[in-house]
């Protein structure tokens, strides 16, 4: 008997783990199951066979559950549910879920994920991010930049004029680049890769700001006035809305605007007089045209019958009257222009609402459509282009410089370092590619774009620091000749803003996710605020009752693929890459019976429970992250010499998905619920997954640290000087001679028993090689020439005390004075030897 129940539940389970039951089908299954445990027991138990019959009449009798229970749940529902302001209720519903709802089902379909086109750029986009960026970048000196000018150079300037790199969002149709969200990408990933200071100058028009608001909530009249401006930069764009009482909680804006009338070209029209104090305005400084949210209020009822209307946002020429800007912040070593605006009693006539007078109280709803952009495509640029730009500099650099006679990279402790930049760079490229792309497919991520801006961003720092870790001394000697310095100052900038990460991690991605997501939870709560009672209960009926089908679902196939060891789960494709498709689908229900679990446990009280909504938010992130990274390998074709780096990310993704499933459960509240959830999620001989293995972490670190097809893949689309004077350069130029003379080395380190290191200090070894044989007089050249290419590689600048007070550039000043000095004096000198 016992063996046929443990068969019985078996069959039970798995067919329930296979596939969403009707309630009919349950109520048969049900029974089938009863009757066979019946004829095993060669019996008859009323009991059992009353429970069913009363369970099967509750589960297909609309009318009476919802008379006898539901209704009794949504009294319940209600009164645990949080308050939920105006404000949160604007962003809970703006924006799409697109993926994020898959994974939030416990079954994502994986076909359907790969269906998604791949990501790419037109040639139209591709041509202009080899050409015109291509010149940008090579205008930009971000040590000057950022010690000596606190500003981009003139030529800097004119080719964003030129090349309408303030445009690329704007249509052709009002004269800008018409370009798609992932060009936008890829332009502001190149540009980060060579100066952060001039990326984010570029980002912000494209993104959160007059050009974006216009573009979807603004008249058509108000378009063709500042759009094809915007596009030439002949009007130079900033947004206000921080204000130094609030930043985070963006409702309670002490900004405001009162609806009156007032004179504007010479006639007395209705407008708004607005005074505003705000700080960390991007492009303020510079701005010629101000976007600005504040509350609107209308005491007179000059518009109705309501007294305050909420958030609104008007476009102010920054010449009127009363507008006080130009003054700059200093943003921690960058050099973006940043800064206060205040405005007092300015009034400003409706046409300068976007949206006109319709727009009025509509602020909120429009910053929360177009936050997205700021988050799902310009911050995960900026963190992938640090990361890129980390591993191929510090793989080039972990090859050229050498400690005890061999490269650094070649050290476990330094090569773990390594291979967590270039692991990591695999990942984040593949997070912001796809990210990016769903905003062309239509997509308003609401919940991913906070994901991809927390973890890209935060792996921005992670890669960064490695790279400081790796570099040394070189790394924190400021110069023209230090390419991480100023990123790694200026990560800070790109954790903070549009949503500090402290708060996007413990509030946002679970805390909308958990509504926008769940196939159930925004129906249930939306049934509960209906006025119609009857209308609300049924459909709150309707909900509940498919909301607790999908949560026994879930657990039971949480459960079953983690016994099981995922045999059970599917996967789209074969070959390697298959099993973590199939873990992918396991933590996917586990982590929806988790929320699940949370959200009936914890009820309202989850929304301030912000560390267990911080991991059940990880759990969600990394979720996402592995699918990316799966999408990215078959997208690319699925190149057999990328199987590490996919395997390490897929790695690192499930462990941390397992990790923070794991401190949910040790830390909920209830204890009965958290030691039956473990069961569940983590049940005995279940599979666990570790971190990547040191092998594979050996063969992800060689692929930045060798000249490969592969490491060039890794590092698309990033700035890569060929100047051997210029920073990235220098390292570029040295890593290719190192590696090209590592077999001569081997060469002559046989013949004399000494390594090469110095062409300072070690000319008897190549010149006892030249004796011997072992070497020929070109390869000493090229041991030479790689040398000193390594010695110009770990120099770093050195100032007196009077260029030290200046920042270093009157040094910088001089040396360019004395090379020039130092050519004349060459082609003098080789004149009159002639």
């Amino acid at each position: 008997m016992l063996l046929t129940t443990l068969i019985v539940l078996a069959v039970v389970a798995i067919i329930i783990a296979a596939k969403p039951l009707t309630k009919e089908q349950s109520v048969a299954l049900g029974g089938v199951a009863l009757l066979v445990l019946e004829i095993a027991s060669s019996g008859f138990n009323w009991i059992a066979w009353a429970l069913y019959a009363l369970v099967a009449v509750f589960v297909l009798n609309d009318d009476l559950r919802k008379r006898v229970f539901t209704s009794r749940v949504l009294t319940w529902y209600r009164s645990v549910l949080p308050e939920i302001s105006e404000t949160e209720q604007i962003a809970i519903d703006s924006g799409t879920v697109w993926w994020d709802a898959d994974l939030f089902t416990g079954d994502p379909d994986w076909n359907k994920w790969l269906s998604v086109p791949a990501p790419k750029l037109t040639d139209e986009e591709q041509a202009y991010l080899d050409g015109p960026i291509e010149e940008f970048c090579q205008v930009l000196d971000d040590w000057q930049i950022t010690a000596g000018d606190n500003d981009l150079p003139p030529e800097a300037w004119d080719l964003i004029k030129k090349h309408k790199i303030f445009g690329l969002v704007i249509p052709k149709q009002y004269g800008g680049m018409g370009f798609s969200a992932l060009a936008h990408s890829e332009v502001v990933m190149k540009i980060a890769s060579r100066s952060y200071s001039a990326a984010v100058t570029c980002m912000v028009p494209n993104s959160l700001g007059p050009g974006e608001l216009l573009l979807h909530y603004g008249t058509e009249r108000q378009r063709k006035q500042y759009l094809p401006t915007l596009a030439t930069s002949d009007d130079i764009p900033c947004f206000a809305l921080t204000a130094p009482t609030a930043g985070s909680d963006a409702g309670a804006l002490p900004d405001s605007g009162v609806v009156c009338k007032g004179e504007y070209k010479g006639k007395e029209v209705l407008g708004l007089r607005v005074s505003w104090d705000k700080r960390y305005i991007t492009l303020a400084p510079v701005a010629t045209v101000l976007g600005l949210a504040f509350k609107a209020y209308d005491p007179d009822g000059l518009l109705g019958d309501k007294k305050s209307l909420g958030i609104t946002c008007a476009l102010i020429p920054t010449d009127t009257d009363g507008v006080d800007i130009g003054n700059r912040h200093l943003p921690i070593n960058a050099s973006f222009m940043n800064g206060p605006t205040q405005g007092k009693d300015v009034f400003i006539p409706m046409e300068w609402i976007i949206g006109e007078e319709a727009g009025v109280g509509e602020g909120w709803k429009m910053l929360m459509g177009c936050l997205g952009i700021g988050r799902s495509i310009s911050l995960p640029a900026l963190g992938a282009a640090v990361a890129k730009m980390s591993a191929r500099t510090t793989g080039a650099y972990g090859r050229v410089r050498r400690q005890f006679k061999t490269p650094i990279g070649r050290f476990e402790g330094v090569e773990e370092a390594i291979t967590d930049i270039a692991g990591y760079s695999y990942w984040m490229e593949a997070a912001r590619r796809m990210t990016a792309y769903s905003v062309d497919l239509g997509e308003k991520p609401a919940v991913l774009s906070a994901v991809v801006k927390y973890h890209l961003t935060e792996g921005m720092r992670t890669t960064i620091n490695h790279a400081m870790d790796v570099h040394g001394g070189k790394g924190i000697m400021l110069g023209r000749n230090n390419y991480l310095a100023r990123q790694y100052q200026s990560t800070p900038v790109s954790i903070t803003v549009e949503g500090a990460n402290i708060l996007t991690r413990s509030m946002m991605i679970f805390g909308q996710g958990a509504i926008r997501c769940h196939p159930y939870v925004l129906k249930e709560l939306q049934a509960s605020y209906s006025d119609d009672q009857e209308q609300g209960l049924h459909d709150f009926d309707q909900a509940f009752m498919s909301h607790v089908g999908f949560a026994v679902r879930n657990n039971v196939r949480a459960f079953t693929l983690a016994l099981t060891r995922n045999v059970l789960a599917s996967s789209p494709v074969p070959g390697p890459t298959a099993k973590y498709y199939k873990a992918l689908s396991r933590f996917s229900s586990a982590f929806t019976a988790l929320a699940d679990i949370s959200m009936f446990v914890l009820g309202g009280d989850l929304k301030r429970k912000e560390k267990i909504s911080g991991r059940l938010g990880d759990a969600l992130s990394y979720l996402y992250i592995g699918s990316t990274v799966l999408k990215r390998f078959e997208d690319e074709g699925r190149p057999a010499e990328d199987l590490p780096l996919v395997e390490w990310s897929m790695q690192l993704c499930l462990n941390r998905i397992q990790e923070a499933l794991s401190e949910t459960i040790r830390n909920y509240p209830s204890k009965p619920w958290a030691w039956l959830m473990r069961f569940v999620v983590f049940p005995p001989l279940g599979q666990t997954f570790s971190l990547p293995s040191d092998d594979l972490g050996h063969r992800v670190a060689d692929v930045v640290m060798s000249p490969s097809e592969q490491r060039n893949r890794l590092t698309s689309n990033i700035f890569v000087s060929n100047d051997p004077n210029d920073a990235t350069g220098c390292v570029e130029d040295a890593f290719h001679k190192v590696v090209a003379v590592e077999s001569i080395e081997r060469k002559l380190m046989k013949a004399t028993g000494k390594l090469y290191q110095s062409h300072i200090h070690d000319e008897a070894i190549l010149v006892k090689g030249l004796e011997a044989g072992a070497i020929t007089e070109e390869e000493a050249e090229q041991l030479r020439e790689a040398a000193r290419a390594t010695f110009n590689v770990i120099s770093v600048e050195d100032f007196t005390k009077e260029e030290a007070a200046h920042g270093g550039i009157v040094k910088t000043a001089k040396k360019a004075s004395a090379k020039k000095a130092s050519k004349k004096k060459a082609a003098a000198k080789k004149t009159g030897s002639d």
